[in-house]
């Protein structure tokens, strides 16, 4: 662990890269040099095969410059700092406070770089960087630069704060994709460190961070928010979006959207007609007709019995003698 501090009396604490993973990442990236060298020489020369040797000779020295020299630079320029061996490793080049590099210190790297790693073959660069405290070869010394691991194991970085319960889910439509890696880097370090800070300083960094966020989102920060609460608030949004992406689950979970089941309806009630010569008038025609009952889905009633009509002209039978003598 390697604690720099920064201008704004900020300590940063940050992790060097040891030799070997650094020795790896070297190799890494010097293969896919070579090989890019070589395959681009056979190619032109194969095709400019006329030239002479003055010619042959010049091109070859600005071919080496250009892919051995150039292409790591521009990748780190354009990177901040993570070549692909770099990638690979879980490195990264960043300036002396923690900050991302830029041009100038890319460029000041990799000059020296053909010296202590091309030149000798990475012996210059193997005995600096056993000699610095902080694993530093001669070409950071110079562009004051260090290495460090990006990837470390869980539970062992410290932990940022929680945002108040009041900010949670504010910012969930806020746009993120144009906060760069390093503002991310200085707002966890602040967000880690900010207890051990004077009040004085702690506050005038968290007001320049939410600035700088605030201007890299587009959108200023809400009337009434503490900054650090702000940059708190925001740095678990990203963490939520991080984990929905990990893991390909949404805001609703995996049952959102499912529909309901659908109720089973009951088929309304409908008289049945049981027996012969039973109708809705009643006597033996005029029984009450039974309700029918609830069927769990919907069907058509079932068939009413036919009913049998008496011919005109004919009286009914006499009912039977009950001996019962209604009152008079």
């Amino acid at each position: 662990m390697s604690e720099l501090v920064t201008g704004e009396a900020v300590t940063l604490e940050l992790r060097p890269a040891k030799l070997p993973t650094r020795a790896v990442g070297v190799l890494i990236d010097q293969v896919v040099a070579w090989l890019i060298f070589i395959v681009v020489s056979v190619v032109l020369f194969a095709s400019t095969g006329s030239l002479d040797d003055a010619a042959v000779a010049a091109l070859s020295v600005a071919l080496f410059v250009l892919v051995l020299v150039g292409v790591p630079i521009a990748v780190e320029t354009l990177s901040r700092g993570r070549s692909l061996g770099k990638l690979v490793c879980g490195l990264r080049v960043v300036r002396d406070d923690g900050g991302p590099i830029r041009f100038r210190h890319a460029l000041v790297r990799g000059a020296v770089g053909v010296v202590e790693i091309i030149g000798t073959a990475g012996v210059v660069a193997c005995l600096a960087s056993l000699a610095s405290e902080n694993g530093r070869r001669v070409g950071d010394v110079f562009a004051g630069t260090l290495v460090v691991r990006e990837r470390v194991p869980s539970g062992s970085a410290p932990l940022v704060p929680p945002p108040p319960a009041w900010l949670a889910g504010r910012f969930s439509a806020l746009d993120l994709s144009g906060v760069p890696e390093g503002l991310w880097l200085a707002v966890r370090q602040y967000l880690t460190r900010m207890r051990n800070l004077d009040p004085q300083i702690g506050g005038a960094m968290a007001e320049g961070l939410a600035s700088d966020l605030a201007a890299a989102t587009g959108v200023p920060v809400p009337p009434g928010v503490p900054s650090s609460a702000y940059l708190a608030a925001v740095v678990q949004e990203r963490q939520t979006r991080d984990a929905r992406r990990a893991f390909g689950g949404g805001p609703g979970g995996a049952g959102a959207g499912a529909s309901p089941a659908p109720t089973p309806v009951a088929a309304p009630a409908s008289p049945v007609f049981l027996g012969e010569g039973i109708t809705e008038g009643g006597g033996r025609g005029g029984s009450a007709a039974v309700p029918a009952t609830e069927v769990p889905g919907p069907g058509p009633s079932p068939p009413a019995a036919p009913v049998r009509q008496r011919p005109e002209g004919t009286e009914p039978p006499p009912r039977p003698a009950t001996g019962f003598v209604p009152p008079a």
